[in-house]
């Protein structure tokens, strides 16, 4: 280190975590650290996931199929507190190599399959029940387009902007700046599109408004980084009208409590093995 500029070394070396919020859990190779099984509920559907944008795009996915009727989406949503290395234990491992959340299980084939991250949980999905994801091939074609753009692009609001504006140890300028930069040109994209469509794809609500909305919708309205004066979210009116009205859909809402453990207490459900467990936070909520 000279004059604030790292000079890399030939061969770099793990010697310390790395800082930050996440430096306990952060580390160089994959693979399980402690021998634990996962829980296993009653429904066709185990999934295993924290209520980050990540994990909300699912339980959101699976609210909306079964408010649309599908009784076969039925699904246990099991806690996984990252913060405690649970992502590492045999078990989850075993489901997604890979130790991030969201990770499921469908137990409806034999064997089960496995499905491990949220894009492909969200196709494999809709592709399973047949419902917001466009038949037609163009219109398909689209909503998939804005599926990976959100897949590419959120790691960059996430790992970068938020990591160096909101998570790391010390505030360097060239991260924030470099960052800031690409996060405002995403959500310029976003604007730009939403101008002349109700959705993100058309006119039709699909899988890519579940995956872009937890992070960009929760990014504008104030719930990401508490950065919206710094970034000037409503300058992006498109963004917060879209945002807005997928905020009210009572799935969306529901989907959002799912595998929480922060912020409000009825706004919380840190496992979800039954429809009725809303109905409890509600009567909660009444009694408070």
């Amino acid at each position: 280190m000279t004059d604030g500029t790292y000079t890399p070394p030939r061969v770099w070396t793990w010697e310390k975590p790395s800082g930050g919020k996440f430096a306990s859990i952060n580390r160089p190779v994959a693979g399980p650290t402690h021998d634990k099984a996962l829980p296993l509920g009653k429904h066709p559907f185990q999934l295993y996931s924290l209520a980050t944008p990540n994990g909300v795009k699912v339980t959101i996915l699976f609210e909306e199929l079964l408010a649309m009727g599908f009784q076969g989406a039925e699904y246990d949503a099991h806690l996984i507190r990252i913060g405690e290395g649970e992502q590492f234990s045999s078990g989850f491992v075993e489901v997604n190599p890979n130790s991030k959340i969201p990770a499921m299980l469908d137990r409806t084939t034999t064997p089960p399959t496995r499905v491990f991250e949220s894009g492909s949980i969200l196709l494999y999905l809709a592709e399973k029940f047949g419902a917001f994801l466009p038949d037609n091939h163009t219109a398909r074609t689209e909503c998939l387009n804005w599926l990976f753009w959100q897949m590419g692009s959120a790691p960059l609001l996430g790992g970068g902007f938020g990591h160096f504006y909101a998570y790391a140890p010390e505030s360097y300028e060239y991260p924030i700046n470099r960052f800031t930069m690409e996060v405002k040109r995403q959500l310029d994209v976003l604007d730009r599109e939403l101008a002349e469509r109700r959705y993100i794809a058309g006119d039709e609500y699909t899988i890519a408004d579940m995956a872009i909305w937890p992070w960009y919708g929760q990014l504008v309205k104030g719930r990401l980084y508490d950065a919206g004066e710094f970034l000037q979210v409503h300058t992006y009116e498109n963004v917060l009208r879209w945002a807005d009205e997928i905020d009210q859909r009572p799935a969306v809402q529901r989907g959002r409590m799912v595998n929480r453990v922060w912020g409000e207490p009825h706004r919380q459900l840190p496992e979800r093995h039954d429809a009725s467990d809303f109905e409890h936070r509600t009567q909660d909520k009444m009694q408070a």
